[in-house]
């Protein structure tokens, strides 16, 4: 299978990947290690805070997510409980007929 290529399009190779990926982590490296970026002080440093108010949404949203993801499961089990027992009726007649 022939593929088609585009004007202006490269295509990623390993290497090119690779190299991207090195420059990728040393950008991030460089940029969220406050030792790697200089600072030598802790006080300096600023630390994201975050209201503990949003920290219980988020937190009662997983919650909420998680009741949801247990009450589909229960749906699914009464289901594959269903199928199975339809499953082995039907084998049961296959092998009477036999």
């Amino acid at each position: 299978m022939a593929i088609k290529k585009r004007k202006g399009v490269k295509s990623l190779t390993p290497q090119m990947l690779r190299k991207m990926i090195v420059q990728e982590k040393r950008r991030i490296k460089e940029s969220s290690d406050p030792i790697e970026a200089g600072i030598e002080d802790p006080e300096k440093v600023s630390a994201d805070e975050v209201d503990a108010d949003k920290q219980a949404d988020t937190l009662a949203k997983e919650i909420d997510h998680l009741k949801v993801l247990k009450v589909q499961e229960a749906k699914l089990r009464r289901k594959l409980r269903e199928v199975s027992s339809k499953r082995r009726n039907v084998s049961k007649r296959i092998k009477r007929k036999l």
